[in-house]
């Protein structure tokens, strides 16, 4: 008899929120693309969570099996999330990320880092197959993460596209101070991550 896990689904949904954290977000967000249009912020919003979304859903389906095939371990997504995004915060930080080729940054931006990893991170992607592993072949419990997945990136959309109110509070200063701001949080989190891969590495042996 099909039932469906709403014990999962609370825990997924709330466990993906802390961990995607939508507010957290907002700052880094208006330091990457405070500073352009309207259009082009909802655009980077509705890709960078758009994309986020394909990766945990793909991690969700396949993530065991990728992370087997390629003998890559959590530790390893840990390192490399993190030292993609301390090149990201040093960009904020120097100023390097400015403007040269709009169209493309856009993309980018969607892609790198906000869609991945800063919103579908080692942690969310660690989580998500932690869950699968719960849900043991149970369709009602399949499809209560996909909902909490589905609800969790619905959050995202709503907090990264309201938070245009904001620069009518900042201004422009108040955006440059802010991706300032954002390069320190990233890089922040940046080393976090390594260290975490780091201590990861130790635990496990050096085995993934």
């Amino acid at each position: 008899m099909f039932v469906f896990d709403l014990r999962l689904f609370i825990e997924a949904t709330i466990t993906l929120l802390v961990i995607m954290d939508p507010p957290g977000t907002v700052p880094v967000f208006l330091g990457l693309v405070g500073r352009k249009s309207r259009e082009q912020r909802k655009r980077a919003a509705r890709q960078g969570v758009l994309v986020s979304f394909l990766v945990i859903t793909l991690f969700a389906v396949a993530g065991n099996s990728i992370l087997a095939y390629m003998h890559i371990g959590i530790p390893a997504l840990q390192g490399a999330g993190g030292l993609l995004l301390l090149l990201i915060a040093l960009d904020l930080l120097t100023g390097k990320g400015a403007t040269n080729h709009p169209e493309v940054e856009d993309v980018n931006i969607a892609l790198v880092p906000l869609g991945t990893p800063l919103l579908a991170g080692p942690g969310a992607i660690a989580a998500t197959i932690v869950f699968v592993r719960q849900a043991d072949g149970a369709l009602g419990s399949y499809l209560a993460l996909a909902a909490a997945i589905v609800a969790v990136h619905l959050v995202l959309l709503g907090t990264l596209r309201s938070a245009g109110l904001l620069i009518k509070v900042f201004r422009e200063s108040g955006i440059l101070l802010m991706a300032k701001i954002a390069g320190l949080l990233l890089a922040a989190i940046a080393v976090q991550l390594v260290a975490s891969s780091v201590q990861g590495f130790i635990t496990a042996g050096g085995q993934p």
